[in-house]
């Protein structure tokens, strides 16, 4: 049997929801051991169309590279499309999901 879909949570710009904080701790000890450079939340705004804007939830600085990371328990149709959108737009970032799992963190790559 299929899980309904809750209902669209509103979100407030510049605040952390559960699992977001969770995965800030992560990339915070991942920062402090050397893994990565540097993270910011929500650091981006980048523009898809008229009036369409996709806000990747961490903006993760390697010292090779910058991946933008969107933190999810579940996706909605609407996130998908703007994350994958946004990979087409902007190839000079590499977009990934991030989901927590009991094993860990899984990523996928967009």
């Amino acid at each position: 049997m299929r899980q309904p879909i809750p209902p669209k949570a509103h979100h407030r710009p510049g605040a952390m929801n559960k699992i977001e904080a969770r995965y800030a701790a992560y990339l915070e000890g991942l920062r402090l051991a050397g893994g990565i450079v540097a993270w910011r939340f929500e650091a981006l705004k980048l523009k898809l169309a008229n009036s369409t804007f996709y806000t990747p939830d961490f903006v993760v600085t390697f010292s090779d590279r910058i991946e933008c990371h969107e933190v999810k328990g579940f996706w909605r149709d609407d996130a998908r499309v703007k994350i994958k959108v946004a990979a087409q737009m902007f190839p000079e970032f590499a977009f990934v999901a991030v989901k927590r799992e009991k094993k860990g963190w899984i990523y996928e790559e967009f």
